[in-house]
């Protein structure tokens, strides 16, 4: 039994989901679905036959389990370039979990957000450069996701400028795109799709900042939370 011992520990936290630094291993993370989110929960929220679906279908421990299987399975190693590693399924104090690799700049501190990135910096060229790097990677791949999302990517930063980019979340595909994981031209076609929508997604954040918009709900991580 692994004791994170509070939620007011999580270092960061989402729509479903908080995220502790994993007390054995400071190069990992422990993702727990959020008290007032657990699977059961979300199950009974629901209406008409939705309520009647497996519980696995409203757990996102699970699903993100099974994709990162399909990973291995169709993608490979390479694919460890873009996402976290994952280590299975772990007990906690807090209820089940489930342990990734947590992704930190070279001065040990975690790695924020792109969104966060952006606000903060905005649009450099080192950014940009890896920003097509990334996309080139994941296109070519066929990366399983849903829509890239700015708040689950973060940055990874090597003397202080951009080095890489990594997905933490919102992995796998859906619907009849998991027809994807069975064709490599159809996953390259898909994740082409989904990473074409990512340079709008950048603009549009900046020109919200430009225009004095608000920031949102996800994807800030105070300077204090992000240090190890």
């Amino acid at each position: 039994m692994i004791e994170l011992e509070s939620v007011e520990n999580a270092f960061a936290g989402g729509g479903n989901r908080l995220c502790f630094i994993d007390p054995r291993d400071s190069g990992q993370c422990i993702k727990i679905a959020r008290e007032d989110r657990t699977p059961e929960l979300r199950r009974s929220q629901q209406s008409g036959w939705s309520r009647l679906k497996p519980l696995k279908n409203f757990d996102e421990n699970t699903q993100e389990i099974e994709t990162y299987k399909k990973i291995d399975q169709h993608i490979g190693p390479a694919a460890y370039a873009l996402v976290p590693s994952c280590y299975g399924r772990v007990d906690t104090d807090l209820g089940p979990g489930i342990c990734l690799e947590l992704i930190c700049d070279d001065d040990n501190q975690i790695s924020m957000s792109l969104k966060q990135y952006l606000w903060q910096n905005g649009r450099t060229e080192q950014l940009d450069c890896t920003v097509a790097e990334f996309s080139s990677k994941w296109a070519a791949l066929g990366m399983p996701s849903r829509n890239l999302l700015l708040h689950n990517i973060v940055v990874q930063q090597k003397n202080g400028s951009p080095h890489r980019l990594v997905v933490i979340d919102g992995l796998g595909w859906s619907g009849i795109a998991k027809i994807a994981y069975l064709i490599s031209s159809f996953s390259q076609k898909q994740a082409k799709r989904k990473i074409s929508r990512l340079s709008p997604a950048i603009d549009a954040l900046l020109k919200t900042q430009a225009n004095n918009g608000a920031w949102g709900y996800h994807g800030w991580l105070e300077q204090e939370k992000r240090k190890l």
